[in-house]
């Protein structure tokens, strides 16, 4: 039987005042056909009555009381939308016929028996501290949907043409059941930059939405233009003789309880600890240099954001290209020849200064796409939609580093060997998280539904 918790689906919009703090972020949907969707959230406006950021860690504080963590580990999700390929990153096909294979070599991990594309030799020599499952696998080639499919574990055809998410992402489940941080005020789930869609809580509700930082993410913690530090404190002032006057009322302590979630979005704005996560001034200067600009400056942010408290950091890259940028269905060498490197140069900058700060059973980082793509190159020079083989990278998390796991074919083609499905990698992570696989949250309908129906942990990657 399930452990059910209540979802609390309440929105409550801010209230009307001058612009305080915002958090904005776009997700714009766009596939292959040019169907188009953009949304823009907007949190924060101080006024007279109240802060909406308050309202929205309120609203995460409650939500915590529906599950208990029971490990204080994080999940940095980097999403390479539009669907990598598999055989010219880390499934290589070296004996496969030309048409296959590609232009690019195999190259030697530090692993005895498993090889990369040569695109990556950063990589390689961190192997021993990544492990590759190359047999996920579905059969939507949809770039919506099968996004939805990989976030959520559930099946929706509707989300290619910008139907509303159906099924929570995981970093909402685990800001529905850790809440924000008890000792840094930390949310549990921050976006970097957001995906494509799905990445948010459906039916969850608004408080374990995402909090955005697109962009310079430091930007996005300060003080708009027109409001200064001394006005900020200056309304704080006013807000407390106003509550000091409720409190003559308040028989049961509800406003010390009130006050403590206001202090955390204050502690947010004026500087508390996710602000300074997003300092990169207060990162030893090697450090930041080693990571470099872009991507690898995106993963050092979530590193840091993870130390400082958060539970799930999601970052979507799509390289030079626009919104799904891995999508290359013409010209897909050149494309993997300027962006390649960078991602290799990332990951591997991660991988290292995560092990070597000893963060590697308490950090997991997971790498994937939403599909593969297809073995035999077309006429174009490019590779089309294969959803049958795709692959997903996984580092740290106290999980069984230094091993394959999964076979695909001698061409990529299909798994050679049972193939995994997305719940069985999203309840990977829960066990990493500590979330109980056995919760069940009601959908706005009332009705009670697994974060996981019919897949578990892969058995391999377990210690």
């Amino acid at each position: 039987m399930g452990v059910q918790a209540q979802a609390d689906t309440r929105c409550q919009p801010g209230r009307k005042g001058p612009p305080m703090l915002s958090f904005q972020g776009t997700s714009g949907h766009v596939n292959c056909a040019g169907v188009s969707r953009r949304d823009v959230l907007r949190v924060g406006a101080l006024g007279m009555g109240g802060l909406t950021l308050p309202a929205l860690l309120r609203a995460r504080a409650a939500d915590a009381a529906a599950g208990r963590p029971v490990k204080d580990t994080s999940v940095v999700w980097l999403f390479l939308s539009g669907g990598p390929s598999h055989l010219d990153t880390y499934d290589p096909k070296p004996g496969a016929p030309a048409e296959f294979r590609g232009p690019f070599d195999a190259i030697s991990t530090n692993v005895p028996g498993v090889e990369f594309g040569d695109l990556m030799p950063r990589q390689t020599r961190v192997m021993d501290k990544m492990a590759v499952v190359r047999t996920l696998s579905h059969g939507d080639g949809n770039h919506g949907s099968a996004v939805h499919w990989v976030a959520t574990g559930v099946l929706h055809p509707p989300a290619d043409l910008g139907a509303p998410q159906i099924a929570p992402f995981p970093g909402s489940v685990t800001a529905k059941v850790r809440g924000t941080h008890p000792l840094t005020g930390v949310p549990p789930y921050i976006s970097l930059q957001r995906m494509p869609t799905s990445d948010g809580p459906a039916y969850l509700g608004v408080g374990c939405s995402p909090f955005e930082a697109t962009g310079p993410g430091r930007d996005n913690l300060t003080l708009h233009a027109d409001v200064n530090l001394a006005q900020m404190r200056d309304r704080r002032k006013l807000r407390r003789s106003l509550d000091t006057l409720r409190r003559d009322v308040d028989a049961r302590g509800m406003m010390n309880g009130l006050d403590s979630i206001e202090q955390q979005a204050f502690d947010l704005i004026l500087g508390n600890r996710a602000g300074a996560a997003y300092d990169l001034g207060r990162e030893d200067p090697r450090t930041v240099d080693r990571y470099g600009s872009g991507l690898g400056r995106q993963l050092l942010v979530a590193r840091r954001l993870c130390e400082a408290g958060a539970s799930f950091v999601g970052v979507e890259w799509s390289g030079t290209g626009k919104r799904y940028g891995w999508d290359n269905h013409r010209g897909v060498f050149e494309f993997l020849r300027g962006n390649v490197p960078e991602l290799d140069h990332a990951v591997a900058t991660f991988v290292e200064d995560v092990a070597q700060r000893g963060l590697s059973k308490q950090i997991l980082l997971v790498v994937m796409g939403e599909m593969g793509r297809t073995p035999k190159i077309n006429q174009r020079a490019g590779r089309d939609h294969w959803p049958q083989v795709m692959f997903a990278t996984l580092a740290g998390g106290g999980l069984k580093m230094g091993q394959v796991v999964g076979k695909s074919s001698a061409k990529g083609e299909f798994p050679e060997t049972p193939a995994f499905h997305a719940q069985d990698l999203l309840a990977t992570l829960y066990h990493v998280l500590g979330v109980d696989l056995r919760l069940q949250f009601n959908d706005n309908g009332g009705r009670p539904v697994p974060i996981i129906s019919d897949g578990r942990p892969i058995a391999d990657l377990l210690l």
